[in-house]
């Protein structure tokens, strides 16, 4: 039970502090709901390509990392420089802090056209892959439980793009606040920090 709790708090904590990030999609999906357009089915949408992405690289990596213990260890130690580096990033943000900007566009979509448009904007970021697949899944393959992490990691998706989705018109002045974003660099900078210390010290 506590490998699992573990592995669940892992993944959550690290697609939290990845997803909060300012962002092309965080931004799409809170001028959608600013706008009242399509906002529910856009947070759906990203929720449920995050799962995919995440699922994709954990169970996937997963059996390569099982059968290559160099490999595993190249990306313990990758990951655990890239949660330092994302880490030191979320500390400078900090001491510049920005607020997350919202676009405006006069005219109503379409679902299909908002759809396409969510789509192109989560996956044709090449960032999408290397924090998501990459990073996300290389972390998550490392974990005594692979399943549980996956569950966190996509519980993480849910609860932001839900929040997003459902009280962009009340957070639009939270989150237009330089301090807002100053504190939620620092609490992901202590994120990435403590789980690279976990992820090194593991083994």
């Amino acid at each position: 039970m506590g490998t699992l709790w573990s592995s669940y708090l892992n993944g959550l904590a690290v697609t939290a502090g990845l997803i909060v990030a300012i962002g092309a999609q965080n931004a799409f999906v809170l001028a959608q709901s600013l706008r009242r357009e399509h906002h529910l089915p856009v947070a759906v949408l990203c929720i449920f390509c995050d799962a995919v992405l995440v699922s994709l690289g954990v169970f996937g990596l997963a059996a390569l990392l099982a059968e290559s213990p160099t490999l595993l260890s190249v990306t313990r130690w990758g990951g655990v420089a890239f949660l330092l580096w994302y880490g030191l990033q979320a500390l400078l943000r900090a001491l510049r802090p920005q607020a997350l900007q919202q676009g405006d566009e006069p005219r109503p979509r379409s679902l299909r056209a908002v759809l396409l448009t969510a789509l192109a904007v989560t996956l044709l970021n090449p960032h999408v892959y290397l924090d998501t697949v990459l990073l996300i899944g290389s972390l998550g393959a490392q974990q005594p439980e692979p399943g549980a992490y996956t569950a966190g990691a996509a519980s993480a998706s849910l609860a932001w793009f839900t929040m997003l989705a459902l009280g962009g018109a009340w957070l639009a002045p939270w989150l237009a606040r330089p301090l807002t974003w100053r504190l939620i660099d620092l609490g992901v900078a202590g994120m990435m920090f403590a789980v690279a210390a976990q992820l090194a010290f593991a083994g």
